[in-house]
């Protein structure tokens, strides 16, 4: 009953129409059998076109195919000329950023340099990602991090990412991560706690597993009343800033060793 359900359904998408799937649109392609989904990404080209089996997806529960809906203009918004070449212009770069081998480069504001790239190559060959980036400074490193992140996010690989950084570095990675790769972020610490709780659904569930992109402070995470907390609701992708401040060593003050014992609960963890 189930196989002869999603087939049926499978009629609602008609060649032409535009359906949601994998974090991105897509358009349905003619198809000589019935049981088979042709569909090529909004913008992509003929390569790119996969072919879905609705049986065995139903079966599977391996993608959810919805009709894909976009919002109608809103006439109060309507501006002049030079804004609606600036809107289509944006709307192409997009499209054909997007068709590329890369999903991310659409959604970002920032042209990154070839050997900013490299990092994001080697993170696609992983197949769990575990990088260590190491450049010099000034060298963009924190580009190279959002690349990654951005791409792994867009793929659907990552769910929610955080980002583990000293305390004074949390409002410059917002800043970058808003104006730079379009993630809007949260910063978690004892200054801003409390104000986040009162945004959480009613039930047991702490800040650590609702927002979808955060920026933490490694000290407050680090402590011994949050450290489980946070573990169990770590993001399934995490950049750590400055990791060499957390590095064990015969020398360690206790400050710095629970920082070590931080990242090793997340690393194990994963």
């Amino acid at each position: 009953m189930l196989l002869t359900t999603s087939i049926n359904n499978s009629n609602r998408f008609e060649v032409g129409s535009l359906v949601r799937c994998r974090e991105r649109e897509w358009v349905v392609l003619p198809s000589e059998n019935p049981a088979l989904l042709l569909l090529r990404p909004l913008g992509g080209m003929e390569s790119e076109t996969v072919g879905i089996h609705l049986a065995v997806n139903a079966r599977l529960q391996l993608d959810q195919i919805e009709s894909a809906t976009f919002q109608p203009p809103d006439p109060a918004t309507t501006s002049d000329h030079i804004a609606g070449q600036l809107l289509r212009d944006a709307t192409r770069l997009t499209f054909r950023s997007g068709a590329g081998p890369f999903r991310s480069l659409g959604r970002i504001a920032v042209r990154p340099r070839p050997f900013q790239i490299v990092p994001l190559l080697m993170a696609l060959r992983l197949s769990a990602v575990r990088l260590l980036i190491a450049d010099d400074v000034g060298i963009g490193k924190t580009i190279e991090a959002g690349l990654i992140a951005r791409e792994l996010l867009d793929r659907g690989d990552a769910r929610r990412l955080a980002v583990i950084c000293p305390p004074h570095l949390c409002e410059q990675w917002q800043r970058e991560l808003s104006e730079k790769f379009n993630l809007e972020a949260v910063v978690v610490r004892s200054g801003t706690l409390a104000q986040l709780e009162k945004s959480l659904p009613p039930g047991d569930i702490s800040v650590f597993e609702y927002y979808p992109v955060q920026i933490i402070s490694i000290d407050f995470a680090k402590a011994e009343h949050r450290k489980d907390s946070f573990i169990r609701g770590c993001p399934d992708l995490v950049i750590v800033d400055e990791a060499h401040t957390a590095a064990r060593s015969s020398s360690t003050t206790n400050n710095t060793q629970q920082r070590h014992e931080l990242l090793r609960s997340i690393a194990k963890d994963s």
